[in-house]
């Protein structure tokens, strides 16, 4: 059986206060329900307290990016390794925030990949399509080489250690939402193009999150969908009782 999961991404938003309450609640209601894995991902100045807030419990910390190098002249990003030092068990690669708004492609983000589970992170890649993209016909084809690039090179073993998001760009903060069976179409070609780059059965085992305006009414339907283990949260994630709402929808599936 695939993990179930749901992150939460606050994106650039919280303020040191905030970010301790959410983690505490998140601790609080979410601690006990051993059947999802939750994982915060807050700004990097707060990971230091968020990490505080969540030591001893099983909600788990995360990045919202790390650069390609362990090291070095790179004023203003942040390694893997720093976020392995500070508690973190997770990052955020691939963003369509950081592919569309600051050009990262895929190249970049495949090592990313690589160096991120090389420090012994887990990687949540995250895909999608564009509007215009849909529109056009190329959202499978979009996918599948967002998909194949990231994980170029990567082995099966690897993969065990990966998580990947279909976020469509069009659905991202943007109140809308894909149907049900529309996630779960993209969801299930997802999961063929890794079996086709991995075998089926790593495939098979991979967990695919949804992410892109899902709130506490959407996510029952999302989550009830086969190939659909959990989701990436962004605005819901900053409302504790939200956001506790929709894990316990994710344990239901």
């Amino acid at each position: 059986m695939r993990p179930r999961i749901v992150a939460g991404n606050w994106k650039m938003n919280t303020t040191r206060q905030m970010a301790k309450q959410l983690a505490s609640a998140a601790v609080q209601g979410a601690g006990a329900i051993y059947s999802v894995h939750v994982v915060l991902c807050p700004p990097f100045p707060y990971l230091t307290t968020v990490a505080e807030a969540l030591a001893g419990s099983r909600v788990a910390l995360g990045g919202q990016n790390c650069h390609d190098k362990e090291k070095g002249a790179f004023t203003g990003e942040v390694s893997a390794v720093m976020l392995l030092d500070v508690g973190c068990k997770h990052v955020i690669l691939g963003h369509s925030e950081r592919r569309h708004v600051l050009g990262e492609s895929d190249a970049f983000i495949s090592a990313k990949v690589k160096t991120a589970l090389k420090a012994g992170l887990e990687a949540i890649l995250c895909v999608g399509e564009t509007s215009e993209e849909r529109k056009a016909g190329r959202d499978e084809e979009v996918c599948s080489q967002q998909v194949s690039a990231g994980l170029a090179g990567l082995d099966e073993q690897s993969l065990s250690r990966v998580v990947i998001a279909y976020e469509p760009v069009w659905a991202i903060g943007t109140g809308v939402t894909a149907k049900p069976e529309e996630a779960q179409a993209m969801h299930a070609f997802i999961r063929g193009q890794l079996g086709k780059q991995f075998g089926e059965a790593a495939a098979a085992r991979c967990p695919i999150l949804y992410g892109g305006s899902v709130d506490r009414e959407k996510a029952p339907a999302l989550f009830a969908q086969s190939d659909i283990d959990g989701g990436l949260i962004g605005g819901a994630s900053l409302k504790a009782d939200e956001f506790l709402d929709i894990i316990k929808f994710a344990v239901g599936k």
